[in-house]
Parts: C-alpha cells; sequence; structure tokens
C-alpha cells in the first residue's frame, strides 16, 4: 500500500517562534523547521512542507486562509490525503471555521499550534504537530471537514473555541466536547458529525462585517456609523438568549433595513433564541425587525460566516439560508 502524503502549511505563530533581539518571542521557524524538529513523521507519511506566512496568528487575515483553502484544495486533487495547517492560536479557531467553509474535499484539513514557544520547557508544539499529522494520514478523519487537534483533543471546527489565555489545555468545545482524541498514536473518533453546505473559496474573502458585543448601558450610538464605513453586514452578540435594552431594538431594525444583521449570544455556548422572549429587545423581537439568528455560531465564526454569504453581491436572503443550518 503507498505511503500517505500530508500537505504542513505553517502560517507562523508560538509553536514557530523564538526569543527576538527586540525582546520576547516572535516567528522565526518555518514548516521545514518544524517537521524536522519531529523525526517520527517520517514513520507517519510522506510529509510535503511549506510555509505561506510567518506571521503572529493575529495578523492572518480572511483574504490569507482563502488563499490557503485554495493550496490546500490544489494539493487534494493532485493526490494528498490529507492537509495540517499550523499556526498561532489565537486566532486557531477562526481559521478552522473558515477553511470547514471552504474546503469540501473528503480529506481531512486539521489545524495545530502549541501556548508554548519552540524553545520553552515543555514545548508542546512537537506533539501537537504528530498528533495532527496523525489525524491528517488517518481513515478515520475522512470526511469530517476541518478539525482542531491540540492537546491530543479532536475538536470540530464549528464548535471549538480558545477558553484560555496560558494553558496547554486552553482549547474547548463546550456545547459538544471534543469529537475525539488522538491516544496511543492513533486518532479515535467518538462522535460523527454531518458535514454542512460549504461555501467555495472561488468565491473571494469574506466581504467586511462589523462585531458588535452588547454590554450594559450600552446605547446603540455606533449603529448608524457602520453603513458609512463600507461594512457590508453586521453580527450583534446579545445578552443571553440574544437581547438587548429595549431603546436600542429600533436602531437595530433600523440597520437591518440597510445590511443584513445576524443575531448572536455573547454567550460561551448555546444557542440564540427564536420563540420565547417577546418584551423589547428579546430575539422575538429583533428577528421580527430583520435580524438573523446566528444559531449555534460564536459572534467571530458568524462575522465569517455573513461575510462570505454575501459575496458577490448578495443579500439578506443568502445570509439567511447560509445560516440556516446551524439553527
Amino acid at each position: 500500500m503507498p505511503r500517505r502524503r500530508i500537505l504542513v502549511l505553517s502560517l507562523g505563530g508560538t509553536i514557530t517562534m523564538l526569543p527576538s533581539s527586540g525582546g520576547g518571542i516572535a516567528p522565526s521557524l518555518g514548516a521545514e523547521d518544524l517537521v524536522k524538529a519531529v523525526p517520527a513523521l517520517a514513520d507517519v507519511a510522506d510529509v510535503e512542507a511549506h510555509s505561506p506566512f510567518r506571521l503572529p496568528s493575529p495578523s492572518l487575515s480572511p483574504a490569507g486562509l482563502v488563499e490557503v483553502a485554495r493550496q490546500i484544495e490544489t494539493a487534494f486533487d493532485r493526490g494528498c490525503a490529507g492537509a495540517v495547517v499550523v499556526q498561532g492560536t489565537d486566532t486557531i479557531e477562526e481559521s478552522a471555521f473558515l477553511l470547514d467553509l471552504l474546503v469540501s474535499h473528503e480529506q481531512p484539513v486539521v489545524l495545530t499550534g502549541a501556548m508554548r514557544g519552540a524553545d520553552a520547557p515543555g514545548a508542546d508544539g512537537p506533539a501537537n504537530l504528530l498528533a495532527a499529522v496523525r489525524t491528517a494520514a488517518s481513515e478515520e478523519a475522512r470526511g469530517l471537514g476541518t478539525l482542531v487537534v491540540l492537546n491530543y483533543d479532536i475538536h470540530a471546527a464549528r464548535f471549538v473555541q480558545k477558553s484560555h489565555s496560558a494553558l496547554p489545555s486552553a482549547f474547548a468545545s463546550p456545547l459538544v466536547g471534543p469529537i475525539g482524541a488522538v491516544v496511543e498514536g492513533r486518532p479515535r473518533i467518538y462522535v460523527r458529525l454531518p458535514r454542512l453546505g460549504g461555501l467555495r473559496s472561488y468565491g473571494g474573502p469574506p466581504l467586511p462585517i462589523a462585531l458588535l458585543r452588547w454590554a450594559m448601558g450600552e446605547d446603540g450610538r455606533l449603529l448608524d456609523a457602520l453603513p458609512r464605513l463600507g461594512y457590508a453586514g453586521a453580527v450583534v452578540e446579545g445578552m443571553g438568549a440574544g437581547h438587548v435594552p429595549a431603546e436600542v431594538a429600533p436602531l437595530l431594525g433600523g440597520l437591518a433595513a440597510h445590511m443584513p444583521v445576524v443575531l448572536a449570544t455573547r454567550c460561551q455556548a448555546g444557542p440564540v433564541f427564536t420563540r420565547t422572549y417577546g418584551y423589547a429587545g428579546g430575539e422575538i423581537d429583533l428577528i421580527g425587525r430583520g435580524l438573523i439568528p446566528a444559531g449555534i455560531l460564536s459572534g467571530p465564526k458568524a462575522r465569517l460566516l455573513l461575510g462570505l454569504a454575501l459575496r458577490k453581491g448578495c443579500g439578506q436572503a443568502a445570509a439567511a439560508a447560509a445560516f440556516a443550518p446551524y439553527q
């Protein structure tokens, strides 16, 4: 049986960082350096390593991830059995969700990184990279879309979140938990999720979408400015199950008359409600004013989905259809 070929793309992040002359750590290592540091990878697959970027993850852009999606699709079309994307953990949940939407192939796409720099005692990067490649090369991971593998946990892109700023166990999927784990060197998938509809990479990067998190006392004075600032839409992280102060509801309705507005929750987990609270500013009132419920998606992920759905001049109907599978 021929050995499987796995594409490894390094975008930068803590896993690649070493001490810099300016103090602290900064991206330094490339994909080939990372692969050479883990000799056991040679026992798993033939690894093809490239470094499209060498950036801390806050500097990654959706447009850059669209290009990464195209590189992965090209590699899959020429026979790669899976792909691993290495990047910083700050935005790994957003990158994973974008790739889950954009890459529709059956081959696994696995994101990984590290919470400790490459020269730190107990650096977790090598173990995470080995676990990610083992997952990407496995038959078990086929058909699951994009996954995130860190600290031996396997997470689905639509659920995973960074939940701690420092610990190696920083990643969680609060709504469902990990769908599997890498145990004794083998990926074990405990839950198989259905693939949801995607949005192909050839449509270009997401359009600019404003993301607003609502807090007590916020009066909505920013809302009138959004259309003038060039945003194509907005995502509002409401309180609780999707609520805002009563006086803000008409302002959001007015904004929804000019651009698609998605209603998410600022809570870490749980869906936006659609038919429980009927008071002014409750979710029934807001949906009646034209807001689109985000379902189970967090605000940052809803922002990416809305930006992709509105490409090529699409509007409210396309946005609502894009969020329907997540209700």
